[in-house]
């Protein structure tokens, strides 16, 4: 005979009922905004009683309190008053309690219908995202994308400056027939940090296999592009599109010029468009972009001014990092802050940008860039991918970041260590978003 499942279904019972019974103790909890409006409205009924009886001469106020205190005199002689006291006002409360919550579940239904979470629950995660640090990355690409994923847990204060110097692939070809602005580091961020994050990403990403004219582009570099047609700039349709994906902070370019990054390698090679400079495959000795000094987004630049922690990276060094760095305006911005700051150092190296190199190489073009230190520490991956990852990206010519410690010593910069990886089914690697976010938080708290 197989057992009966009644007992492990009604196992769980009392759990919900209590957790019903917590969760509404939590609007009691500082900070919603509740508790204070609530009070409010009572005073509110109380006064606008008091404004009719007022208003009609206070003859309903004398027969009120005569009523109340018959009433009164009626329980007291049924029920002593240490009974019919309290009695009477929890019954009072709960009729409050009760009204209150069943309009604010009639709201919740209409404006949120399919969320699983209580509003008391949304409310107090909003207000913990709002009052998180101002938080501002700099970068590019997959890498920054993985940061942001994580750091939206933590602060709904995120500001992401990305670089519009991508030529290549769907950004390359909308930049080269509608003269817009490069919209694939920004459309990977502005879905990183929705809300609705899986479903965004899966639309924003979707590429189109065939179609004349459509076969290569993402969505979302379609969507971006004709919000920037209908916007007038990239900024407002950034901004447009980040209220309809109810976006957890916010994306800016480092600049609205049309930038074109420039490398001179070792071997005499001039090499122009971000999307070339892997692909020759030389040693980078000089970058730089066309125009020369483009301007800063002010935006961006006042984020930077009003941080409480910057985050450098992750990304590709020469292509994803250094462009924004190439703006003067969002240089010398971060050259001036006086806030914590960290630099994520990629956990492989990249073909054709940073072969060979180690953590003290990526420090050193970066303090060349710059002419000063702009992070306090750079963030190293502690334990080697398997050697399955290993071989797999051996066989294309790329290796593991080697932490090489002396080197770093020598030229004072100092080291934090952690497991932030997280390594794939098919043996590629990328940071772990949340273990990421987790470390780096944790740091700045140190701070």
């Amino acid at each position: 005979m197989k057992p009966s499942k009644k007992p492990s279904a009604n196992r769980y019972r009392p759990a919900t009922k209590q957790r019903k019974w917590l969760r509404g103790f939590q609007w009691f909890l500082p900070g919603l905004l509740v508790k204070r409006w609530l009070l409010v409205s009572i005073i509110g009924i109380v006064l606008i009683v008091l404004g009719i009886a007022i208003s009609a001469r206070l003859t309903p106020v004398l027969f009120l309190s005569r009523l109340i205190g018959n009433t009164l005199d009626t329980l007291v002689a049924i029920l002593p008053r240490n009974l019919s006291g309290p009695i009477a006002l929890a019954i009072g409360v709960g009729l409050l309690w009760l009204g209150q919550k069943r309009a604010l579940g009639s709201i919740t239904q209409v404006l949120m219908p399919n969320q699983d979470q209580e509003l008391v629950e949304l409310l107090m995660s909003h207000r913990k995202l709002n009052r998180g640090p101002k938080i501002v990355t700099v970068g590019g690409g997959t890498g920054l994308s993985n940061l942001l994923r994580g750091l939206k847990q933590y602060s709904a204060n995120i500001t992401a400056i990305v670089t519009v110097a991508d030529d290549g692939g769907s950004s390359g070809r909308l930049r080269r027939e509608h003269g817009v602005l490069p919209p694939g580091d920004i459309r990977s961020c502005l879905a990183a940090l929705a809300d609705e994050e899986k479903l965004v990403t899966e639309l924003f990403q979707y590429r189109f296999k065939t179609g004349e004219g459509l076969s290569g582009h993402s969505f979302g570099n379609l969507f971006l592009t004709a919000m920037s047609e209908v916007t007038g700039d990239l900024e407002k349709a950034i901004a447009a599109s980040s209220q309809v994906l109810a976006v957890r902070g916010r994306v800016l370019p480092a600049t609205l010029d049309h930038v074109v990054l420039w490398a001179e390698l070792e071997d005499g090679r001039y090499v122009e468009g971000e999307s070339k400079i892997p692909e020759a495959r030389g040693k980078i000795k000089h970058i730089g972009c066309n125009p020369n000094n483009p301007k800063g987004l002010p935006q961006a630049i006042e984020d930077i001014n009003e941080a409480d922690l910057i985050v450098i990276g992750p990304g590709s060094l020469y292509t994803s990092i250094i462009p924004n760095l190439l703006v003067p305006e969002v240089l010398q911005a971060l050259i001036d802050r006086n806030v914590p700051s960290i630099y994520l150092c990629n956990i492989m190296s990249q073909v054709g940008e940073t072969d060979d190199y180690t953590v003290s190489d990526y420090v050193r073009v970066l303090d060349e860039i710059a002419g000063v230190r702009l992070f306090d520490v750079v963030l190293v991956q502690k334990q080697l991918p398997s050697e399955r990852s290993l071989q797999h990206y051996a066989s294309f010519g790329s290796h593991f970041t080697n932490l090489d410690r002396d080197h770093l010593a020598a030229i004072s910069c100092p080291v934090l260590i952690a497991n932030i990886m997280c390594e794939k089914q098919n043996g590629t690697v990328c940071h772990d978003s949340e273990k990421l976010a987790g470390v780096l938080m944790r740091w700045y708290n140190r701070q």
